[in-house]
């Protein structure tokens, strides 16, 4: 059932799954043209697909969506030249634009964000363990070095802080506050990159994330938001027994609780961003040794109280975030757990 629901849902967003050669993914009509974060987890669920019903045509459709991301997002916003350094063979060594509508800036225009980044990173990574092809992984190995300098700054204390949002072209912070999880994201997403590529050349990367992880760890963090906690949950699950680890997804876990305690997950669903309570979904079942069984059936009931209202506010990030809640498949470090 799960595998009709996604290959229905992912057909309403980038158009029908039908033919890899002839399939051209639909632009989005709020952005006019791809969007990081969406285009990341449309990635992770045909791979996710790939890996349930050993369909090879699902890696082929993911191929040619990364192609268009590539194409669209790793180019400036009138589409004419590739960003930075990169060139088509080496597509992602100017990083990547996030795809919104507004011309670049401070609040809800375009650039370059630190989260979105690493959600690619972690999708090409993805697909090179499914298909078994290094260069997908080689592709995030660039995106991580040539981004990685621009959003991690010293501060005047000679202590290491990051951008949470940069210009695109990277030359500049479009606000000086860090994200809530970038440090630990980074941490996370260098070292599965590196573990798969077996080499070493992200170590001075990584060590920076681990300093700053260690100044942040012994933070207690009031995790109040949907889609801040289940991304903590997630980020905890690929080590789930380091230090840092274990007092995140405390935290994460607490705040999810307190959330549900006070009605946040019963609110009016117009109120409510949907896509942000299938973050907090994707986190319980990725930890589930985090979170208790009796969390285990909310994640499902919260999921279920959105199947019927998935295109009510938008057409891409939430359905295609339903999907990856629904089953997360290649999201989950898989150590003996089952994709569906």
């Amino acid at each position: 059932m799960s595998v009709q629901t996604i290959k229905k849902v992912l057909g309403e967003v980038y158009g029908p799954l039908t033919s890899p050669s002839q399939w051209k993914p639909k632009r989005f009509g709020r952005t006019h043209g791809r969007y990081l974060w969406t285009d990341a987890f449309g990635v992770c669920n045909l791979i996710s697909l790939y890996h349930v019903t050993k369909d090879k045509q699902f890696l082929e459709f993911a191929d040619v969506l990364i192609n268009d991301v590539h194409d669209v997002l790793g180019k400036d916003r009138a589409g004419r030249a590739r960003l930075g350094n990169a060139t088509n063979e080496r597509p992602t060594l100017g990083g990547l634009r996030i795809g919104k509508e507004k011309e670049e800036g401070m609040d809800d225009g375009d650039g370059q964000y630190f989260h979105y980044l690493t959600k690619w990173m972690f999708a090409l990574n993805r697909m090179t363990i499914a298909t078994q092809q290094s260069k997908y992984n080689s592709w995030a190995l660039d995106l991580a070095k040539s981004v990685h300098k621009n959003f991690v700054v010293k501060n005047l204390n000679g202590q290491l802080r990051m951008y949470w949002k940069i210009s695109i072209d990277m030359s500049r912070p479009h606000t000086l506050s860090e994200g809530n999880l970038d440090p630990f994201d980074g941490y996370v997403t260098y070292r599965i990159l590196q573990e798969t590529a077996g080499t070493d050349e992200l170590k001075d990367l990584i060590s920076d994330m681990q300093k700053m992880v260690a100044a942040r760890s012994n933070r207690r963090r009031d995790m109040y938001d949907p889609l801040d906690a289940g991304e903590a949950l997630w980020i905890c699950h690929w080590y789930p027994n380091e230090e840092w680890s274990v007092k995140l997804s405390r935290d994460a876990a607490k705040g999810i609780d307190v959330l549900y305690q006070m009605g946040e997950f019963d609110k009016i669903q117009e109120f409510r961003l949907a896509f942000r309570e299938f973050g907090t979904v994707i986190g319980v079942k990725c930890f589930p040794s985090r979170m208790d069984e009796a969390w285990q059936q909310r994640a499902d009931a919260l999921l279920h109280q959105w199947d019927h209202q998935l295109y009510t506010r938008d057409k891409d990030i939430t359905p295609v975030m339903y999907c990856s809640a629904l089953m997360p498949g290649v999201w989950r470090n898989l150590s003996g757990v089952p994709f569906d």
